[in-house]
């Protein structure tokens, strides 16, 4: 709270992006964790939260007439522009912010005050629904080719590995470390993915230190080994994500690439992914261009393609294919993702963020459109992802390694992201997934074509603040609607099947009643006219209160029964409530707070898990 200049400051204009003139007065609250603007509305006094972590960027601009205004950038792409009546009231929220939104050490971040009001052992079942070692355990390691090393207990090989790795078998202690001290960092080669199917297997290391002529025989006993622990092949890829260009300039700094004449039976192959700074230089033009008021097709279509950002993605999803790696807690937490550098958690050096991880979450994105039956989770599960890679409201992706990680105590301290998607995981289901469909059914195999027809621009992320870009109900909520309703209708189907199959059995053991008693009356010379055999509906009140009413022209041979609202409502007093009078598909537009299942939005309010404006 000492950074905080004025927590509280009244009058203050909230712009449309698109339109000054649906601008909303409210008052702006600066809090340790929040930036909260609260609107004056008598009515609905709407919120919009936004956390320090958060926030990329805060510019303040030249004072107008109307007051001084600041613009604030979000990592998940929101853009807040605020208008405050003084200049000097502007002055100190800009430098409380800044230093707010630039926090210097690991225990200033929201996620080590965050209290979701779990005991103990809660939280530490949080943090096992991964487990790096069932992952491996499911992939069939350890086995007769690959087994488990503690070569890097302590981090006392590579600090930013493991402490737990798996090697070939054949890979000694001497070999591995011998081959980290010719690798950048110290990352030597190790098993990221297995297929038992084939033995066919995915490894990861740093580039060599190899510079112009220099090698190292553990390391080429180290690819040897590799090679012999994939028994289907004669030789090994190995692929550098790296343009040519660039890998030959580093060997001018003493790194470079693997040298084909030294190492036997590899093959090389480059992929041309380009580095961190064209990423982050990428990033900023397509943003620009989501922020361009009222765009032409073809300005938009133009600075779209300007920015090189599907380009950048095309790559990477190639590199994928070529590859065929996708996975999170392992590849990215475990082995050393450097999320502290990449993405701003602390304040630090503004050369090294970029968006890496936003481009892995796109092209899961990118494969779902894709493959649409394929895949269990929904889009609203990739955008909470991304948006808590930067909130630090939970512990999963904070540091740059697992040392780092285990010396904060970060299990022990902060909550698991996993188990608060997992409580939540109704609203992350995609309507369209079929076990039995052919897309789930063995290996994905993505077209590879020019990326102007086949990569998309994903607006559900980069524009999802903007409602009026998007329709009231998002499709995924549509469909997932229709299929909640269908459950229900199949549900009450059943119930009136059942009823009705007991009221033919009724009638059946009432009509051979009546067929006797007209046969003893017959005998005493009585007879009867036939329709009394017809049964009234006060015979069986009981059994037909929740059948609709059938008029006299319906004949026998209509047997279809007609569910009204009255119907619905007897049942089921909630399918009727929920559902629209137009379409008959519950309105599943934005869930309330409490729910935690609506996506960030700026008229969103405080989620019950993160005191802000979305649950994710």
């Amino acid at each position: 709270m000492e950074h905080i200049r004025m927590p509280k400051v009244e009058n203050v204009r909230l712009l449309d992006r698109l339109s000054s003139r649906r601008a909303v007065v409210g008052t702006l609250y600066l809090t340790a964790t929040h930036v909260i603007f609260v609107e004056n509305g008598s009515e609905t006094r709407k919120e919009t939260w936004v956390l320090h972590s958060q926030i990329s960027s805060i510019e303040k601009q030249a004072t107008t007439a109307t007051g001084c205004p600041l613009l604030i950038r979000c990592k998940n792409f929101q853009v807040i522009h605020l208008v405050i009546p003084q200049e000097r009231d502007c002055h100190d929220v800009y430098i409380s912010l800044i230093r707010l939104a630039r926090p210097v050490k690991y225990e200033e971040l929201y996620c080590f005050s965050f209290n979701p009001k779990l005991d103990k052992e809660e939280r530490e079942q949080g943090w096992k629904l991964v487990d790096l070692n069932e992952e491996y355990n499911r992939m069939g390691v350890p086995n007769s080719y690959w087994q488990i090393s503690d070569v890097n207990r302590d981090y006392g090989v590579c600090d930013s590995y493991p402490t737990e790795v798996y090697v070939p078998k054949s890979a000694t202690a001497h070999i591995i470390v011998g081959s980290s001290k010719f690798r950048s960092r110290r990352r030597f080669p190790a098993l990221s993915y297995y297929c038992k199917g084939n033995n066919a297997s995915i490894c990861r290391s740093s580039q060599p230190l190899s510079g112009f002529s220099a090698r190292c025989l553990e390391d080429e006993q180290m690819l040897q080994a590799i090679r012999k622990a994939n028994p289907g092949s004669d030789f090994i890829y190995v692929v550098d994500t790296r343009p040519k260009l660039n890998a030959m300039a580093n060997r001018a700094a003493g790194k470079g690439y693997e040298n084909e004449d030294n190492y036997s039976n590899i093959k090389f192959q480059f992929i041309g992914i380009e580095n961190i700074h064209v990423m982050r230089n990428s990033l900023q033009k397509m943003l620009e261009v989501c922020e361009l008021k009222s765009p032409s097709m073809s300005d938009f279509l133009w600075g779209l393609e300007n920015s090189g950002w599907l380009k950048h993605i095309k790559a990477i999803m190639d590199a994928g294919i070529f590859i065929a790696k996708v996975l999170i807690e392992k590849d990215w937490v475990s082995f050393g993702h450097k999320f502290n550098h990449r993405y701003g958690n602390l304040d630090g050096d503004p050369k090294e963020i970029s968006p890496v991880i936003d481009q892995f979450i796109e092209c899961v994105w990118q494969l779902m459109e894709q493959f649409p039956c394929a895949f269990e989770f929904n889009e609203r599960f990739l955008i909470h992802i991304q948006h808590h890679i930067y909130s630090c409201q939970f512990g999963n992706f904070l540091c740059n390694s697992q040392k780092e990680r285990r010396e904060l105590k970060i299990k022990e301290r902060t909550y698991s992201l996993w188990a608060h998607l997992w409580k939540n995981r109704a609203d992350y289901l995609n309507p369209l997934y079929r076990s039995d469909h052919s897309q789930t059914q063995g290996t994905l195999h993505p077209q590879i074509a020019p990326c102007n027809f086949l990569y998309k621009f994903w607006s559900g992320m980069y524009n999802r603040f903007e409602k009026g870009l998007h329709p009231r109900q998002s499709v995924t909520d549509y469909l997932m609607a229709v299929k909640e309703e269908t459950q229900q209708l199949e549900e009450e189907l059943e119930v009136l099947q059942e009823r009705l199959a007991n009221l033919q059995k009724s009638q059946s053991g009432n009509n051979k009643v009546k067929s006797k008693q007209q046969d003893r009356s017959k005998q005493f010379g009585l007879y009867t006219s036939n329709n009394s055999l017809a049964n009234t509906p006060q015979e069986y009140s009981s059994d037909l209160k929740s059948f609709p009413s059938r008029s006299p022209s319906q004949g026998d041979e209509d047997s279809a029964l007609i569910l009204t609202q009255d119907n619905l409502k007897s049942s089921d007093p909630d399918l009727s409530a929920n559902s629209d009078q137009e379409s008959g598909v519950e309105d599943l537009s934005c869930r309330s707070p409490s729910g935690g299942g609506c996506l960030p939005s700026e008229d969103s309010g405080k989620d019950s898990d993160e005191a802000v404006f979305l649950a994710g």
